[in-house]
């Protein structure tokens, strides 16, 4: 395969995703959710696996940080800390390293993202069905058909690619999105 194939499928997966307008619309609807949770005192918890822990690690700290101007920081949380997820691995087993997380700091009304590229990630399902049983409200961000997870989330994001690599590229962006529109709900005298 020619490296322009690469651009080609990443191309047509973000035409796909900006092309349906229903996936604007709920990209905004979870920007009002969470700045409404953050302005009530919540917070996001947000977690996946490889690659993706790595985007739930980013998505969280532009938040106690800084996205693009500077601001209050907001609580949001990527359960990735290392001692927790060895310590419930060992315990309990790799499909509750999330879930675990999910009942020690998700509250009513908080928001928990769970980011799984196949959509079969077992520690994703038992974090989505653990926040829905303590009424947080669930997005999933998922790859290829949505796999198990399909269905299950308030909100969810099916990018339809093949490998882990270009759908995260895709949820990456959404993120960003949605990080953007809660500054811009919260914070509009930087924009």
């Amino acid at each position: 395969m020619a490296l322009i194939d690469s651009y080609k499928i990443t191309l047509d997966l973000l035409k796909d995703f900006i092309e349906k307008e229903e996936k604007e619309k709920i990209t905004e609807k979870i920007s009002v959710d969470l700045a409404e949770i953050f302005k009530n005192g919540g917070k996001a918890l947000i977690a996946g696996n490889g690659g993706s822990n790595c985007d739930a690690l980013h998505f969280a700290e532009e938040f106690t940080g800084r996205f693009r101007k500077e601001r209050r920081p907001l609580p949001a949380i990527a359960i990735s800390d290392s001692s927790h997820i060895t310590c419930v691995g060992n315990d309990y087993g790799f499909d509750f390293i999330f879930s675990k997380g999910v009942e020690a700091f998700g509250n009513k009304d908080d928001l928990f993202i769970g980011i799984s590229t196949s959509g079969n990630s077992p520690n994703i399902i038992k974090a989505i069905e653990i926040a829905k049983e303590k009424g947080l409200k669930t997005v999933g961000l998922l790859g290829k058909d949505g796999g198990k997870l399909k269905g299950m989330c308030d909100y969810e994001f099916i990018i339809p690619g093949e490998t882990s690599d270009r759908i995260q590229e895709i949820h990456m962006m959404i993120l960003h999105i949605i990080i953007e529109g809660v500054e811009r709900i919260m914070f509009p005298e930087n924009y």
